[in-house]
């Protein structure tokens, strides 16, 4: 029922952009000065929509058009780092309020003075997945420190991860003699409840070692599935990695991904910048991107993507 609706709402998007062209051939034939304004309003709107769906074209791949897990990791740089990543955290939430995706914050985990170490939040919508899985990789932060006293310049990473949700995949089986699943009560915000009951739950999966958690939810079972859920993203994104690494391989041009290689960086001092490394794609306005003005970025992934035949230009 799913994918019955998803394709009726593609039929009506296309049958709707075609009336639209319909309509502005038809004023531009009517040669009105006095619908010029209207005509160059259409034609603009027109554009952005085609623009739109031309990108939708290079989400191909088997999971760019579902849901998608986002997880973001402190890196080096103690206290900076932990707010470097809830800094990420808003800029990605207000990326998604823009698209009108729907967010879930399954689990996050404070930092002792400021910001958080991690958080995994669920992002639901049409290619949600495949728009942001050009953001995967180390981000790096380049400030004044609020944090520290000589408000010296310091250098801050965090590791964004992007998994697909998927609720059944044969790629995946996960057996439940596999599984320790404990329980805990939640260490954060959420009432009475989630602190005085076993509410959050951890789920270990014994042959790989991947440990997963999630306390947000009042209730353990909602805990457990959406634990579940993660669970199941990574071991499919740990399935796909060695697929591509083993073909990578064979054809010569595997690079182990390491904490160095960021993927982009945000200068704040002494100038404004922000810059990804893979394309070279630069703007000067970082407070703008860092409120969710992420599109150009990614439409810089995927056109070079594309281009290069899915490789784009090794991080620095």
């Amino acid at each position: 029922m799913k994918e019955l609706a998803a394709l009726r709402q593609e039929i009506e998007d296309w049958q709707r952009l075609s009336q639209s062209l319909a309509d502005a051939l038809e004023l531009s034939r009517l040669e009105d000065e006095s619908l010029r304004s209207e005509l160059e309003r259409e034609t603009d709107l027109l554009e952005a929509e085609i623009e739109r769906r031309e990108l939708e074209l290079m989400l191909s791949g088997k999971y760019d058009h579902g849901n998608a897990l986002l997880a973001i990791h402190a890196g080096a740089g103690g206290t900076d780092s932990q707010d470097w990543a809830d800094m990420l955290e808003r800029m990605y939430l207000r990326w998604c309020e823009l698209h009108h995706y729907q967010t879930e914050i399954l689990d996050i985990t404070p930092g002792e003075e400021a910001g958080i170490k991690s958080v995994t939040i669920s992002v639901d919508g049409p290619y949600a997945y495949g728009y942001l899985h050009p953001e995967k990789g180390v981000h790096r932060l380049v400030r004044l420190s609020p944090f520290d006293a000589a408000h010296r310049r310091h250098t801050s990473f965090a590791l964004v991860e992007v998994l697909p949700q998927v609720e059944d995949d044969d790629e995946v089986q996960i057996n439940p003699n596999d599984l320790r699943i404990d329980t805990y009560r939640s260490a954060g915000a959420g009432g009475q409840n989630v602190q005085k009951n076993d509410t959050a739950v951890r789920i270990t999966h014994l042959p790989s070692g991947i440990v997963v958690t999630c306390q947000n939810e009042r209730s353990q079972v909602q805990n457990r599935e959406n634990a579940m859920r993660v669970l199941r993203a990574r071991l499919l994104e740990i399935k796909r990695s060695e697929q591509e690494q083993e073909i990578a391989e064979l054809r010569g041009e595997y690079t182990k991904a390491e904490w160095g290689s960021q993927i982009r960086s945000y200068v704040l001092h002494p100038y404004q910048m922000v810059k990804d490394h893979r394309t070279n794609y630069e703007v000067g306005n970082a407070q703008a991107v860092l409120n969710g003005d992420l599109d150009r970025f990614i439409e810089a992934y995927l056109r070079e993507s594309v281009g290069n035949g899915g490789q784009v230009g090794e991080s620095k």
